[in-house]
């Protein structure tokens, strides 16, 4: 493995990890659940799980706009609700920082009972709070009228920033930064581009890719538990039933959307399996994977080839949101199935040439599609997502690519990909603010 090589990987490896839930209250739920840690920590008589399960807990939650425009409507894992104060609830009951995007991971029903009594007494608070960061997190738990501790989450969904007890700092991010010198990495600290991706997904070692092929298994699994159960609004299912066969059909496009949707409906509704998360996103990482997995269980394609178009999936959508930031205006599944319709395309046997088309193709179509918060409704725009996946793939193929002269394309691939991030990341500014309003005001 050559030094590029590891550090590509080094990236792939940051942003495609498992989450349980939507990551957004997931974010809250890590916060809360290190804070309670930190109080357990730092009191010899707070050092028990005993102490933790008898103990009155009141918790502050201050979170950025898009944290709380995408934790209000979505289901948490195991509890039959939505929203951020049930997720800070169980994070303080029963989270464990270790597990990071999975610290819901030791779920049972007690704590459920116990999250949902802290929820009904008033005892959890969420505000909204401007601090510049579009994904903020601070969690305050006060433990009786003794002592509190604190996290702070910003960026990056598991980022845990800063943290204090009794008021002081006991880990701070940015003052270690300050004093070392060193800086965090983002993903354009990386200086990608779609060409590089492309080489990289065709050449490198198959053994040091491997370990992609875990997103199938994963959100393969989440996939077909959506099919299997009455999730959200069932639109997976919807698609994949024979009772629907002469509107759906039963070719390959039919099939991905199911699959996909699926999954996403599952997740969307509380369903207590992860998923391979991209980019901070569980949905984002359900939409890269499950039209490229789709098309390799209908072709029988080799687990080699599957990797690779994986990892041109994972990487093109990865180098896309960089552009945009962790959480923007603009939904994730344009830019999921953005790098889903590369990974069909070299499925199909495409050329780099064609790889840029496909993008092309689907950067002429989706871009504009608005994020109004994570709910069971992104099914349906992950469905969406996945059939102009197919379609930008098909015609990149025959030769068919928007032309640079058509709106927001540019001749140059990098350029229209930048094009795009700023559409998402600065464009729509006054878009994300008007949709969060309406939001909090039903």
């Amino acid at each position: 493995m050559t030094p590029r090589e590891a550090e590509i990987i080094e990236l792939v490896r940051k942003e495609v990890k498992p989450a349980l839930g939507c990551t957004e209250p997931i974010a809250v739920a890590l916060a809360a659940a290190k804070a309670v840690e930190i109080l357990m920590d730092q009191c010899p008589s707070c050092q028990t799980e005993e102490w933790r399960k008898n103990t009155c807990f009141s918790t502050s939650v201050e979170v950025s706009g898009n944290i709380l425009k995408n934790g209000m409507g979505v289901g948490i894992p195991g509890t039959g609700m939505v929203g951020l104060h049930i997720a800070a609830a169980l994070g303080v009951v029963c989270g464990k920082s270790e597990y990071r995007l999975e610290v819901l991971h030791d779920l049972e029903p007690e704590a459920v009972e116990r999250a949902r009594k802290l929820v009904a007494d008033g005892l959890v608070k969420v505000s909204h709070t401007e601090t510049g960061h579009k994904l903020y997190v601070k969690v305050t738990v006060t433990a009786g009228k003794e002592h509190s501790a604190s996290a702070v989450i910003e960026d990056d969904h598991d980022n845990i920033v800063e943290t204090t007890f009794d008021g002081n700092v006991l880990q701070s991010s940015h003052a270690e930064q300050e004093s070392t010198g060193s800086e965090h990495m983002d993903t354009l600290d990386y200086h990608l581009t779609l060409k590089e991706i492309y080489e990289f997904a065709c050449s490198v070692d198959f053994e040091d890719i491997k370990f992609i092929l875990e997103s199938r298994d994963m959100n393969l699994k989440l996939s077909r538990e959506g099919l299997s159960g009455d999730y959200g609004l069932k639109v997976g299912k919807t698609i994949n039933s024979g009772k629907y066969r002469e509107v759906f059909g039963s070719d390959f496009m039919s099939c991905a959307m199911a699959l996909t949707a699926a999954a996403s409906d599952a997740r969307m509704a509380g369903c207590t399996l992860p998923a391979m998360s991209n980019s901070g996103s569980g949905n984002q990482g359900i939409t890269v994977t499950m039209p490229v997995i789709a098309y390799a269980l209908k072709y029988e394609v080799p687990e080699e080839k599957l990797a690779r178009a994986l990892m041109l999936s994972h990487l093109t959508a990865i180098h896309i949101k960089g552009y945009l930031g962790k959480l923007s205006a603009l939904c994730g599944c344009v830019i999921a199935s953005t790098g889903a319709s590369c990974g069909i395309t070299y499925l199909r046997g495409g050329s780099y040439m064609q790889v840029c088309a496909a993008v092309k193709n689907m950067i002429g179509n989706i871009t504009g599609m608005v994020c109004d918060g994570a709910k069971v409704g992104c099914a349906m725009k992950v469905a969406s997502g996945v059939s102009s996946a197919i379609q930008s793939a098909v015609l990149a193929m025959d030769g068919i690519c928007i032309s640079e002269h058509d709106g927001i394309i540019e001749k140059d691939i990098e350029k229209t990909i930048r094009n795009l991030g700023r559409i998402g990341s600065v464009g729509m500014q006054n878009a994300d603010s008007m949709i969060l309003d309406i939001m909090v005001c039903k």
